[in-house]
């Protein structure tokens, strides 16, 4: 049975080994289709249950009388339960394996998803979205330690299964795309006070539909790719993390990543209807960030496996500086595609990029609590974003939030670029 120890690389100067290179190639489809069925958990976490509300914002903005304040307010409430949950996971996972707090999280997110759409209460909502954050932090953090224990065990594959997991994300974004103008176009037909509701209850289906295919493969990765109970396993908790002040500046830049994204993710779908594109621009931008996201599992698995420092994160934080800055500046649809693209290929990869890190530095046994340091100051980020970009853009117009999140994306490539590797090759990942 392959485990989650961390083992030696095998090199690349190594002679030919036909019967190894058989075995390898025959594993690989398997290892790589269980990261896509884990990844619709991440699907469900942040691409239906986060990223929908871009799509709902502007309805449901319209229909209760927010401001973009209070409706950046809900992105906030939804990061805040993230935070919790991330803050919780560590002791519960003492508790229980990561494929069950995967599960349950799974479950609980797709009856939350249901419940939104009974509710019209402003302050109902943001209880709502507080427990939604709570369960979707469940998903997203056991999900990045089965990630990562599936990656290892595929030791030529792991950027690319990584890749996979959190580009998982983007499935759930191509869902929300279609799922979401669908409902509205059933609203016509079933009239009711609160039309946004029913694309509620269309998108906890999904969230259904999802968990099944994920829940599957969790419960595979755990049987299969567990921590060694014997020697190799004691030996590898024996190992002491690095103290988090060491890669404090991966924490900063990680932590701006958070904060300037959900400014983006939050607000971007306003800014292009208010910037008079149709409805079938709006949609088509939506459907190419979600394809994009999916895709860029494999556009960056290499620099992954690669760079063992900050150097994955600065790029890519810099990269969606400038996708956020496009369409603040320029108001065209070719220009909101070409932010589209290069924003959807490049955000979840950000997220990608931490786990990369935490394998590349830390020992098996304290890959959750890696994980959970990074989720922590990434839910912090997403806490402030929102209801700051939504108060500068009550006051200076919405373009002008997203070039105040295109700085602060700018501001974490800079500090994620001054994080070194924090030994070289200090635990053997492969």
């Amino acid at each position: 049975m392959t485990t989650g120890i961390a083992r030696h690389d095998v090199s690349s100067d190594s002679p030919a080994n036909p019967l190894a290179d058989a075995a390898e190639a025959s594993g690989r489809w398997p290892a790589l289709w269980l990261a896509v069925s884990l990844s619709m958990g991440s699907a469900i976490a942040l691409g239906l249950a986060r990223f929908s509300y871009a799509l709902l914002l502007p309805p449901m903005k319209a229909d209760l009388g927010w401001s973009f304040a209070q409706a950046g307010a809900m992105n906030t409430a939804n990061a805040l339960g993230y935070l919790l949950g991330a803050l919780a996971f560590p002791r519960l996972s003492r508790r229980w394996p990561a494929s069950s707090l995967f599960i349950g999280g799974c479950v609980g997110t797709a009856l939350l998803m249901a419940i939104t759409g009974v509710l019209e209460n402003t302050h109902a909502l943001f209880v709502q979205r507080v427990a939604t954050g709570i369960a979707s932090a469940f998903i997203f953090v056991s999900g990045g330690v089965l990630a990562a224990r599936l990656a290892t065990s595929r030791p030529r594959d792991a950027g690319l299964v990584l890749g996979l997991y959190y580009g998982g994300t983007g499935w759930g974004i191509v869902a929300s795309a279609l799922l979401v103008p669908a409902s509205f176009a059933s609203f016509a037909l079933v009239q009711r006070a609160h039309g946004w509701q029913i694309a509620w209850f269309a998108l906890a289906a999904a969230c259904v539909v999802l968990s099944i295919v994920a829940a599957r493969a969790a419960r595979r990765i755990e049987r299969q790719h567990v921590l060694d109970s014997g020697a190799a396993g004691a030996a590898d908790t024996s190992q002491q993390a690095a103290p988090m002040r060491r890669y404090a500046f991966a924490l900063a830049g990680y932590g701006l990543f958070g904060v300037g994204y959900i400014g983006y993710m939050t607000f971007i779908v306003a800014l292009l209807r208010n910037g008079g594109m149709s409805e079938g621009v709006v949609t088509g931008f939506y459907l190419l960030l979600g394809v994009a996201t999916v895709v860029s599992a494999r556009i960056w698995s290499t620099l992954l496996d690669r760079m063992r420092g900050g150097q994955a994160l600065a790029l890519l934080n810099a990269l969606l500086a400038l996708a956020t800055l496009l369409p603040a500046v320029v108001a065209h649809p070719v220009v909101a595609f070409a932010s589209s693209l290069l924003f959807g290929a490049t955000f979840l990869s950000a997220v990608a990029s931490t786990t990369a890190f935490v394998r590349h530095n830390l020992p098996a046994a304290h890959w959750g609590r890696g994980i959970s340091a990074f989720t922590i100051v990434f839910a912090f980020g997403q806490i402030v974003g929102p209801t700051i970009i939504g108060w500068v853009s009550d006051g200076v117009g919405l373009g002008r939030g997203l070039i105040y999140s295109a700085c602060l994306l700018a501001a974490g490539a800079v500090l994620a670029a001054l994080q070194t590797s924090l030994t070289p090759r200090a635990y053997p990942v492969n």
